[in-house]
């Protein structure tokens, strides 16, 4: 059974910081591509960050200097470390794992950024 389980969330305030993590099980986790994305109340889902099986990364040009992804194959875990926290970053955090056809999503985790 596949399973993905993002935690970490929480609420910060504007300027502070977080560090997401996704735990997989079930999937041989170095090779998948792992993505972070997020959704906002009334607004649809977003790609913030993603990361290879080979360790290349790409960010959502809003989260660029901001946001770090980074993963640990031997924890099957992946991370998003969010820095400069502003309120227009509260949302659902989702991580997502694609390998070939295959895609799992977690549950997601709620960010809450306000003072």
């Amino acid at each position: 059974q596949v399973q993905l389980v993002e935690s970490g969330g929480g609420l910060v305030q504007p300027g502070g910081s977080l560090r997401l993590s996704c735990a997989a099980s079930g999937i041989t986790f170095s090779m998948y591509a792992m993505d972070w994305y997020r959704q906002a109340p009334g607004k649809q889902r977003e790609l913030v960050a993603t990361i290879s099986s080979g360790g290349n990364t790409n960010y959502a040009d809003s989260m660029k200097g901001r946001f770090t992804i980074s993963r640990d194959n031997a924890k099957n875990t992946v991370f998003l470390q969010m820095n400069s926290l502003k309120p227009e970053d509260t949302a659902v955090y989702y991580c997502k794992g694609t390998r070939d056809s295959w895609v799992f999503w977690g549950q997601g985790t709620q960010v809450t950024v306000s003072s």
